[in-house]
C-alpha cells in the first residue's frame, strides 16, 4: 500500500485544477466563437455599433473584424 504525502495531494489537485480551468476557457472560447452566437451578440444593446461613430473608429472596428475572422478561419483549419 502506497500513501501519498500532502505535498503530492496538492500538486496533483492543483494540475487538475489547471486542466479543468484550460478545458473552461477552450469551451468558452469555442462557443463566443460560433456564428450564432455572434450574431445574437450583435443583437444586443450593449454590442452594437452606433451608426454615427467617427469614421476612424469605424475604420479600426472594420479591420478589428478583418482579422478576428482570420484569426478564427485559422484555428478553424488546425
Amino acid at each position: 500500500m502506497t500513501t501519498r504525502k500532502n505535498g503530492d495531494r496538492n500538486k496533483n489537485g492543483a494540475r487538475n485544477n489547471d486542466e479543468r480551468r484550460e478545458r473552461l476557457a477552450t469551451g468558452v472560447k469555442h462557443q463566443f466563437g460560433t456564428e450564432a452566437t455572434m450574431r445574437f451578440m450583435r443583437a444586443l444593446p450593449a454590442f452594437r455599433t452606433e451608426n454615427d461613430i467617427p469614421d476612424r473608429f469605424r475604420e479600426l472596428l472594420d479591420r478589428l473584424d478583418g482579422i478576428e475572422s482570420s484569426v478564427a478561419a485559422n484555428s478553424r483549419r488546425q
